[in-house]
């Protein structure tokens, strides 16, 4: 593994945890062996989970709003459709939850962001890319998530989990490559496969309070880093993911970080969110 970089980001850096919405699921894509049937327990209970829509916005004194991933976007049971909001269902709808009134709260503007950085592309995650597609706005994203995103996409494998209106050549994309990518000062993005094969994690060190890992969907609920269980039935290759997983807790150890799962609620409401921010 690279170096763990612990160069904090200038004085006046400032996070803001927004809250886009909430979905509910299946446990069972969530973590391995949820609901699992047993001889003497054959039709177990099948528990569904409310998980939160995150996205965080940075304001970096040198490079200005950075906002890290995107949400589902405007209308997404319509844009997604039946099928996959009956089973990813949108539960408690506000519409403080849309992407441009959760950075309106941080005193923001989202025609003020200068870059946006994606942890992986799946369609609640970059549905909210919409809001830049036109612009020059560059979109941070791995190349080989990229690549297998625009793949499954024309191929239609992998069927559901990307979709084509977040994939457009109307997007300034900018892939960046390798094991880790600097940002700006204090900001780190670090390649972490397995969820999907482009998958990134931020690192960004404050000043005030530390050093946060938001790991997007490397971890979707806190059991799949505090009890090592593996995704469910959105798990893709589990090799990588566990070496992912080892990647994770070695920066989290040595940095004492703050971490901020994709989905998890209960970690999301431990900290403050927009209006209030960290630094």
């Amino acid at each position: 593994m690279s170096p763990v970089f612990i160069e904090t980001a200038p004085v006046g850096t400032k996070i803001w945890l927004l809250n886009l919405g909430y979905v509910e699921t299946d446990e069972g894509f969530l973590l391995q062996g949820a609901g699992l049937s047993s001889a003497s327990n054959p039709n177990p209970p099948s528990p569904r989970r409310k998980m939160v829509l995150i996205s965080v916005l940075i304001d970096h004194p040198t490079e200005g709003l950075i906002l890290f991933e995107t949400g589902p976007g405007e209308a997404y049971p319509e844009v997604w459709g039946p099928p996959i909001n009956d089973i990813f269902a949108r539960v408690d709808y506000s519409p403080d939850h849309e992407l441009k009134a959760a950075i309106a709260k941080t005193g923001n503007d989202i025609k003020d962001v200068k870059a946006v950085v994606m942890g992986h592309l799946h369609l609640d995650h970059a549905g909210g890319l919409q809001h830049f597609s036109g612009t020059n706005v560059p979109i941070f994203v791995h190349e080989k998530e990229l690549k297998h995103a625009f793949f499954s996409v024309a191929t239609k494998t992998d069927a559901g989990v990307y979709h084509p209106k977040d994939l457009n050549t109307k997007l300034n994309w900018q892939a960046f490559h390798g094991g880790t990518f600097e940002i700006c000062q204090g900001m780190i993005l670090r390649h972490a496969p397995g969820h999907t094969p482009g998958l990134a994690i931020l690192q960004v060190n404050l000043i005030n309070s530390g050093t946060w890992l938001f790991t997007t969907d490397q971890y979707h609920v806190h059991e799949n880093y505090n009890d090592a269980i593996p995704h469910g039935w959105l798990a893709r290759d589990q090799k990588k993911w566990v070496r992912s997983h080892q990647m994770v807790r070695t920066i989290a150890k040595r940095t004492n970080a703050k971490i901020i799962y994709g989905h998890d609620k209960e970690t999301f409401y431990k900290y403050k969110h927009a209006p209030d921010h960290y630094d």
